[in-house]
């Protein structure tokens, strides 16, 4: 079914423009305009029932809660991703060939609202979230496509080894091709979006 669903459509509408407002000049705005050109044009939909894993139901309305933001775009987009949230698959990444700490694999959780294993299943572009438990680390990886994240709570990242830094609530930074980076939360829940132009061509 291509036909996109209003929740999904208002969910990306509000993600445009909370990620076109937030992103760094340069390469970040137009690796974001670049992704969100694709997604003006909807692919297939998934059936797949929603799943989530433990560390969601423990930590995933709080670091969600709509009242705890004060820009009118970050609440938009925290009210929409609550709408499509209970059909989301929740995942682990596997830690094969990564260094983990312990509580990682149970500490945190990923899911595609599109992409490959999405809501919408596209190759073109991937906007997902990733949610770490308090104290969690995830740990150093890379990865070819380009990507833009966007912060939603306090959280400390990482590139290339450097020195740890909080985005803060709101904030948005640029992963180069290939970059290594990490996350980390502090006392509270960790919660990002990101956002990949792949390069991949995807068909209609």
């Amino acid at each position: 079914m291509t036909e996109r669903s209003a929740e999904l459509q208002t969910f990306i509408d509000a993600a445009a423009v909370a990620f076109a407002a937030r992103a760094g000049e340069g390469r970040s705005q137009a690796s974001v305009s670049e992704c969100f050109a694709a997604l003006a044009r909807p692919r297939n939909m998934a059936s797949d029932a929603g799943a989530r894993l433990p560390v969601c139901d423990m930590h995933l309305d709080r670091a969600t809660d709509p009242d705890r933001l004060h820009d009118d775009d970050l609440v938009r987009l925290a009210v929409a991703f609550r709408q499509i949230e209970p059909r989301l698959v929740w995942g682990r990444r596997s830690v094969r060939g990564l260094t983990a700490e312990d509580g990682f694999a149970d500490g945190h959780a990923t899911a595609m609202v599109v992409g490959p294993s999405g809501l919408e299943r596209r190759t073109d572009v991937w906007l997902g979230v990733s949610l770490l438990a308090p104290h969690v680390r995830y740990p150093d990886h890379d990865h070819p496509p380009e990507e833009t994240y966007l912060v939603m709570t306090s959280g400390e990242f990482m590139q290339e080894g450097g020195p740890w830094f909080a985005p803060g609530v709101g904030g948005s930074f640029y992963n180069r091709p290939g970059i290594l980076h990490a996350m980390r939360a502090g006392p509270e829940p960790l919660f990002a979006f990101w956002l990949l132009l792949t390069g991949n061509p995807d068909a209609a």
